[in-house]
């Protein structure tokens, strides 16, 4: 098969589309076909280094996260799913022709949802309703402010915020203001301009998916013991702070996946997609994504 393998850490000419075996899956996985996966901020993160001391890599590698695919084979024991059935997961080595994956792991792809573009979602999906439900636990009418909301972890946290009875409050840059109206957030925050920041009441909690200058700015504005749940990493300037901060990290939900992916068919929320490259571009669709691409980076074999 061919597969996308990360040799070394740095630019993308690391990653190179080459031949390599198909994987055999092991008792209680199946062998999935890809359909699609798509470029997340972690995985340029870890092409360049940036994640080296935490994630350490037995080089070379097969990069990615995202899994949508058709079923092609079942490992010893597997029971209760059918070969050629669609599904989805979040997953190792994903930038593959073929990708095996435990079972317990793996979500229905639902009806309607195209084959081609499903491999946009797992990861960002699984991340903002964790992010939301995990890191912040939101009770009904409690003020939520979410930060990066059009980015595609931060409109899945919106949209799960508001289905908890939050008040949520969509954090985007001023410039992106008429296009935050689309995300049915109670309220909407320039983050970067720095009185309407201090205009903000006492928050009962920040999700945050963006870090850096953005998030020192607004923890001040946390309640005192207030949440901060973060995919970012815990923030210097939380020091000093009467701040609860929550480090949230995606970990499998096959359920709450399948959920969030229905919704998405419904129009409930979107995930725009920006590009579709092939596997074959892969160096193409990194620099896209590391860019700012203004939605998610697709790939197909």
């Amino acid at each position: 098969m061919k597969a996308v393998l990360l040799h070394g850490y740095g630019s993308v000419d690391q990653l190179v589309y080459e031949d390599v075996p198909i994987p055999v899956a092991a008792a209680g996985e199946v062998l999935v076909k890809l359909t699609s996966t798509s470029i997340n901020p972690i995985d340029y993160k870890i092409r360049r280094g940036d994640m080296k001391d935490i994630m350490p890599l037995q080089l070379p590698t097969i990069p990615g996260y995202d899994l949508a695919g058709q079923i092609v084979a079942l490992g010893e024991g597997v029971t209760g799913i059918e070969l050629d059935t669609l599904a989805m997961s979040v997953v190792d080595h994903t930038y593959a022709e073929y990708v095996t994956c435990k079972v317990e792991i793996l979500a229905l792809m639902p009806e309607g949802l195209n084959p081609a573009d499903a491999g946009a979602f797992p990861l960002v999906l699984q991340t903002g309703a964790q992010l939301i439900e995990k890191g912040i636990s939101p009770h009904p009418g409690q003020t939520v402010l979410v930060t990066g909301a059009l980015g595609s972890v931060g409109r899945t946290a919106v949209h799960v915020a508001k289905q908890h009875g939050a008040y949520v409050i969509a954090g985007v840059r001023a410039s992106q203001r008429a296009e935050a109206a689309e995300l049915g957030a109670d309220q909407i925050v320039a983050v970067d301009n720095e009185q309407e920041v201090a205009g903000l009441k006492q928050l009962d909690a920040v999700a945050d998916t963006v870090g850096r200058d953005v998030i020192d700015r607004l923890i001040p504005r946390i309640k005192k013991n207030g949440i901060l749940a973060t995919v970012i990493g815990k923030p210097n300037s939380a020091d000093g702070h009467d701040v609860q901060v929550h480090e949230v990290w995606s970990e499998p939900d096959a359920k709450r996946l399948q959920q969030l992916a229905a919704e998405v068919v419904r129009g409930a929320f979107t995930i725009p997609i920006s590009k579709r490259l092939k596997l074959a571009e892969i160096r193409q669709a990194q620099e896209l994504a590391e860019k700012g691409a203004s939605g998610k980076v697709v790939l197909t074999p």
